[in-house]
């Protein structure tokens, strides 16, 4: 029952409360690329948030790609303002686990950054990824402008139909709107810095993106 109630996004009634503010510093700098990772940003840079599993992993996969500027790691998609990551864990704020990608529109496109973020977890799995288990592991993309939705519908249909073909799927990636990001705690920000040999989920299907069929 506890492992089915995880599994379960709760509604805004029962979510957790919350609270007006962090319950913990949140760290101004990327320990990496020594860029803020907190608004404002420098102009011309664009942002999203996605979700693909524990974000430990998921960010240093988008901080490696070239052109992103900065990442963070936060809670997005749920209900309950300004939680902790225990809060998180129980599946009843509604929020999953997401990297903030501020990114570089002229140095990677973003339809690049959707095909790399749709490689390299399973989109397929729902409220998991693996052996990680609950709400906050489901695959999501919140955009920040019409044209990322437009092109995160596009990249959702073109890998479900290629998964297809080779018997995978269907893909339960979430597309909406962002929300109120929430940062984690700092030590979470940039975690695989900190410990190289940390825990990485990467329960990606092995399939390519055919990046050619968004041209």
């Amino acid at each position: 029952m506890f492992a089915s109630a995880k599994t379960q996004l709760p509604s805004a009634e029962r979510a957790l409360v919350g609270r007006d503010g962090y319950p913990f510093r949140v760290p101004e700098t990327h320990l990496v690329t020594g860029h803020p990772i907190q608004p404002p940003f420098p102009a011309g840079l664009r942002s999203v948030v996605f979700g693909l599993g524990c974000f430990w992993g998921a960010e240093e996969l988008f901080w490696q790609t070239e052109g992103v500027w900065t990442t963070a790691v936060g809670y997005s998609g749920g209900f309950t303002p300004h939680p902790t990551y225990e809060e998180v864990c129980t599946g009843r704020t509604g929020h999953t686990e997401s990297v903030l990608v501020v990114f570089d529109p002229d140095a990677v496109t973003f339809d690049e950054l959707l095909a790399r973020f749709f490689e390299v977890h399973d989109p397929t799995q729902g409220m998991r990824q693996g052996n990680d288990i609950g709400t906050q592991y489901r695959s999501a993309v919140y955009y920040t402008d019409e044209s990322q939705r437009a092109a995160a519908e596009r990249a959702k249909a073109v890998f479900s139909e290629h998964l297809a073909g080779r018997g995978i799927g269907p893909v339960t990636t979430e597309i909406a709107p962002a929300g109120p990001f929430y940062y984690a705690e700092d030590y979470h920000q940039q975690y695989l810095a900190k410990n190289p040999n940390g825990y990485r989920c990467h329960a990606a299907t092995g399939v390519e993106f055919p990046r050619a069929a968004l041209a």
